[in-house]
């Protein structure tokens, strides 16, 4: 059985439990234990307690993001060990980019990361397509750390520290997060946000590549904009996006730009599950976004699923 560590920073620690949940098979089959500092008890040593697990660990997981370069503890210490282990051949390690940052520069740039091509994790429209790519990956690594002979793992240090004493625990420790309405509309005005953006700067570029394509976007308030595109003058398609309630609080979708229509083809909820909240659309019209109604849609897939319903009648011409 491989010894999985979890390097990674505290503010990461939703993304870390969906992390855990989606290796779930591995360790039901016996392949692989995990291990990260919430795994240590009342009484334990912190910096010993790591640096023992750390050590003894067959695959580094480097759960990386802005917050993690940003850590002294997880980029000079966990960071350094792993890569000193990884190069002597000791253990194997692997970057996990979970959040959009300037990882290449970095001594573990070099490294194959996870998920596929480095894409960050919150840039995959779901997040559990992009988990299980991570666990695919992890498998992949496991047939040389799980066949590794035993070793001695000592921790240099001119002043040993006594350790804290290893024993049998579980790596299910999560407990569900709860979610206050003020958590939700903040996630939700945040998506909103991101949504529009991400229109701006797609409508942007479907108009360089295509010359007889030409777009407008209109920010009517705060809560709504509208898009339109045209081909050779003609309008091909538009919609509105706004933050609403009428399918209770959301973020919905209309297949015109009038300002004061209240007409909604579709709506995008905020719900939850034990280890954050993510966007489900209501209606679940799957034409619209290729059965995206059935996935945890990130702010990414979000604005890729209204962003289909938009190029449909521009691409069937």
């Amino acid at each position: 059985m491989a010894s999985v560590f979890f390097s990674y920073s505290h503010k990461d620690e939703e993304l870390r439990d969906r992390l855990e949940v989606a290796l779930a098979t591995l360790r039901r089959q016996g392949l692989i234990e995990t291990w990260h500092d919430r795994m240590l008890r009342a009484g334990d040593e912190f910096d010993p307690g790591i640096r023992e697990e750390l050590e003894r660990a067959d695959i580094i997981l480097l759960l990386v993001s802005p917050d993690f370069i940003a850590s002294s503890y997880c980029y000079d210490v966990e960071m350094t060990r792993a890569l000193e282990r990884h190069h002597a051949g000791e253990a194997r390690v692997i970057p996990v980019i979970l959040r959009a940052c300037d990882w290449h520069p970095t001594p573990f740039g070099k490294l194959m990361a996870a998920p596929r091509d480095g894409k960050p994790i919150r840039s995959w429209p779901d997040l559990d397509e992009a988990f299980l790519d991570v666990a695919k990956k992890i498998r992949d690594a496991l047939p040389k750390a799980a066949t590794a002979p035993a070793r001695a793992t000592p921790i240099v240090s001119s002043h040993p520290i006594p350790l804290a004493s290893p024993g049998p625990r579980s790596s299910n420790l999560r407990i569900s997060k709860t979610f206050t309405d003020a958590d939700r509309d903040r996630f939700l005005d945040e998506a909103f946000g991101f949504i529009a953006k991400f229109f701006e700067g797609s409508l942007s570029e479907l108009k360089v590549r295509n010359p007889e394509i030409d777009t407008a976007l209109k920010r009517i308030d705060a809560n709504r904009f509208t898009a339109v595109i045209y081909r050779n003058g003609k309008a091909v398609s538009r919609c509105k996006i706004m933050l609403s309630g009428m399918l209770g609080r959301g973020i919905s979708y209309s297949s015109n730009d009038q300002a004061g229509d209240n007409s909604c083809n579709d709506s995008l909820a905020v719900e939850s599950d034990a280890q954050g909240m993510f966007l489900k659309p209501i209606m679940g019209m799957s034409h619209f976004g290729g059965g995206r109604e059935k996935q945890h849609l990130t702010f990414e897939g979000a604005a890729e699923y209204y962003w289909d319903a938009l190029m449909r009648d521009l691409q069937r011409e």
